[in-house]
């Protein structure tokens, strides 16, 4: 029997909450890799490959993210967020619900029967299930309307195809033999958490100090992962899911009397309950470093112009001379739309008089997700004394209104 108490309800809400963001989060762009494409998105913000700044500040906020939930909550992420503890549950209470059907409505079948027709609709469901969740993980890295049309034609040469092949057999195989051996035999944020840890780092703590347990272990019988909670709050099973705390506590409140299993605040510190967690260097530090790389994250997303404009010279030639003296030199552009939307760029230059671009078309027009390159001219009258002129092009961005300044040099013959 499954304990409904409150931090059962709990957890099986956060259960649902994570599996929704789960199916939702790819297809809003809020967080997802697009490897054909070499774009990351993050945010509902395109980003491509080569901002390394933007993506390497993303990735080290999500790791301390966890490393910071580590050190104060300890194994709670396991216990609430884990897709493999929430998968795995599900799947044992699938399989546990279509027996107590199968055997209510079947009883006069033969058990033997009953139990392979348990067998055969769990494993259907199972194996529709994984097609369906390998498909929301590939779309995390494969477009999810290019991933379906590859589902839909049993695609199995390309790597996304092959990918998804893949998955949804591994998903198979986890949910139906593997499930929470995972977490002790694979999975190693349970070690992790050992090192990140201290004396004030969230547990699961049996409490005895006056010999109250009648021994009905029932602590025991609900634990997803089969321990006992009484023998140590640091096993590597226990992932701080707190079944065993609803256990004891409606045990014991049959008999009028206080649970002996609690949320405590380091081994030797107090119940969470009515006491705030102590606070030290660590987790000082720990927060100002995750403070530092929100705050980096949040200056490279502010930073960013949603074209990116490239400009260099082209130096195969230092310049070129026409007959009435007019020099010219050439430059290169790069333009790369990051934004869902068309945008236009147009070039002008300053700080050189007496020059002219040519340059058509101008404005250049750059589709969403597209990069346009080209090159152009850049003339001005002859007999200047020194050969090396610093100048600015200015690049204006519609219809977003950002303009940049690209310092640049003009090559020309001295005393000509």
């Amino acid at each position: 029997m499954v304990s409904k108490s409150p931090w059962h309800r709990l957890r099986k809400r956060v259960h649902v909450l994570c599996f929704l963001l789960f199916l939702a989060l790819p297809f809003l762009d809020v967080i997802r890799f697009d490897i054909p494409r070499q774009r990351f998105y993050f945010a509902g913000r395109e980003l491509w490959i080569n901002e390394f700044a933007i993506i390497f500040f993303t990735l080290m906020f999500l790791m301390f993210l966890v490393v910071v939930s580590s050190v104060f909550y300890g194994r709670v992420y396991c216990g609430y967020l884990c897709p493999q503890m929430i998968f795995s549950e599900a799947s044992m209470a699938l399989e546990s619900r279509l027996r107590r059907r199968v055997m209510k409505k079947l009883s006069h079948w033969k058990p033997a029967a009953r139990e392979r027709l348990v067998r055969v609709l769990f494993y259907f469901v199972v194996a529709a299930a994984s097609v369906g969740l390998a498909f929301i993980f590939i779309s995390y890295f494969v477009e999810p309307r290019d991933l379906f049309r590859r589902l839909a034609s049993l695609d199995i040469r390309t790597a996304g195809g092959i990918a998804g092949a893949s998955v949804t057999a591994l998903t198979f195989l986890d949910f139906s033999l593997v499930r929470l051996r995972f977490c002790t035999t694979v999975c190693p944020y349970g070690y992790l958490q050992g090192m990140l840890g201290d004396g004030h780092t969230l547990l699961v703590h049996y409490r005895d100090e006056t010999h109250e347990c009648i021994e009905c272990k029932k602590c025991v019988r609900v634990c997803p992962m089969g321990i006992d909670i009484r023998e140590s709050p640091f096993q590597i099973e226990c992932v701080h899911c707190a079944e065993c705390i609803d256990a004891c506590d409606e045990v014991l409140g049959r008999l009028k009397k206080p649970g002996l299993i609690h949320y405590v605040w380091g081994e030797k510190g107090p119940l969470t309950a009515g006491h705030r967690q102590p606070w030290d260097a660590k987790r000082v530090i720990v927060l100002l470093v995750l403070l530092g790389y929100a705050s980096g994250l949040f200056v490279a997303m502010g930073m960013r112009h949603s074209v990116l404009v490239q400009v260099a010279p082209v130096r195969a030639t230092l310049y070129k001379l026409d007959p009435d003296g007019r020099v010219y030199n050439r430059f290169r552009y790069s333009l790369s739309n990051r934004s869902p939307r068309p945008a236009a760029v147009i070039f002008s230059i300053h700080e050189l008089p007496g020059a002219s671009l040519a340059l058509s078309p101008n404005p250049i027009s750059v589709q969403p997700g597209a990069s346009v390159q080209g090159e152009f001219e850049i003339s001005s009258p002859g007999g200047r004394r020194d050969p090396v002129s610093h100048f600015t092009i200015v690049s204006s961005t519609v219809p977003d209104q950002v303009t940049e300044s690209i310092p640049m040099t003009f090559l020309a013959p001295e005393g000509k």
